[in-house]
């Protein structure tokens, strides 16, 4: 069952930002999160929104699973000691 991956605005913006030897790991997690939107090494942020995160070095890639619908929002990428502050 493959998933749908959509990327909001505000993660759109922070992939561009990300420098580009990090975008392109970050992307090759991308490419991979349709076919298994919870691989070995995520983490679950929150209970009550199903939020996870993967860690590419010292960045992260935030996003929501929304199974009913079989889509992936991706709501942020930063480094680590950004990525959290602005999401909701």
């Amino acid at each position: 069952m493959t998933y749908r991956l959509e990327i909001t605005p505000a993660a759109e913006r922070d992939l561009r930002r990300l420098p580009a030897n990090v975008r392109s790991r970050v992307e090759a997690k991308l490419r991979g999160l349709p076919d298994d939107p919870r691989p070995p090494g995520v983490q679950k942020l929150r209970v009550d929104v199903e939020r996870y995160r993967i860690r590419v070095g010292n960045y992260r890639l935030v996003y929501d699973v929304r199974d009913a619908l079989l889509l992936v929002v991706v709501v942020g990428a930063a480094h680590r000691r950004d990525v959290y502050r602005n999401l909701r």
